[in-house]
């Protein structure tokens, strides 16, 4: 949306475009009291469509720590975007500190990160992240999915005695403690949708080839075969649906393209058949 209220090349926060001073426009971006305002507006504006549309649930409560600032709405803002395929790059790329994604090598290894502000960010996020993977497994787990891959004693073990960040608050000593957290090397959790498996991250078993004090998986080169995957019952539904659309897509695509697509087709479901045949019951 704030895309579409800015001319092309402008800052989604523009102050010309979305300040109000009396009708004059000022360059750059909107100020620290313009843009607070405009979360308790946001805030004000949910809470009477919640209302207007009979959702009284949805209506966002009175926070008990406080008005929502410009620190903790950079907080969520980052949890929303570390959360998505590639979004801890995602992450540095949108709070402008470009240089800690020139190489998504050095970058897994957080050679080129500078700024202590980003790296805090970043070792949180990414710790969050992966405890919200490993709870999610235990969850699947409990509800009777099956296990399958080199990894799997090394991720069972790691969803045990992973613990739950729910709506806890992340004070700035936390830093520490994910940085410790990430470093267990070989029991942390990592979700890699685009290749339908987790990554039970142990340096020396990757092949996606890490830095040499790396904590986390250099995603963007993941490879089949690696010692450190797992997959569940649902990573299985997940390649079998991806297959039927390659097949789709495969009967309108002209050659060689639709014989790429059947091949990675075929791919997809050969991994859903390992799955199948080699996966274990966890309870």
């Amino acid at each position: 949306m704030l895309e579409r209220m800015v001319p092309d090349g402008e800052l989604l926060l523009s102050s010309a475009h979305q300040g109000f001073y009396a009708g004059r426009k000022r360059p750059g971006a909107l100020k620290n009291t313009g843009l607070r305002q405009r979360i308790e507006d946001f805030i004000a504006w949910a809470n009477r469509e919640a209302l207007a549309q009979g959702l009284p649930e949805q209506v966002i409560p009175p926070d008990p720590h406080g008005r929502v600032g410009l620190a903790r709405f950079r907080r969520t803002l980052a949890w929303h975007i570390a959360r998505r395929p590639g979004g801890l790059i995602a992450l540095a790329i949108q709070y402008g500190h470009v240089r800690t994604v020139l190489d998504a090598r050095i970058f897994s290894g957080y050679a080129t990160r500078s700024r202590r502000g980003i790296h805090r960010v970043i070792d949180v996020e990414t710790a969050l992240a992966a405890a919200d993977t490993a709870a999610h497994l235990r969850d699947r787990i409990a509800e009777g999915e099956k296990i399958s891959g080199p990894a799997a004693r090394r991720a069972l073990t790691a969803a045990a005695q992973a613990p739950r960040f729910e709506g806890r608050l992340v004070p700035r000593t936390f830093a520490k403690k994910a940085s410790a957290y990430l470093s267990r090397d070989g029991l942390v959790l990592f979700d890699s949708p685009d290749a339908c498996l987790i990554c039970v991250f142990k340096r020396d078993n990757a092949l996606c080839e890490p830095g040499p004090d790396a904590t986390v998986p250099n995603q963007p080169e993941c490879r089949p075969g690696c010692g450190n995957a797992i997959r569940t019952d649902s990573h299985d539904d997940a390649l079998r649906a991806r297959a039927d659309r390659s097949d789709q897509r495969a009967a309108h695509a002209p050659e060689p393209m639709a014989r790429r697509l059947r091949t990675a087709a075929a791919r997809d479901r050969a991994t859903a058949d390992a799955h199948d045949t080699n996966c274990r019951r966890t309870r």
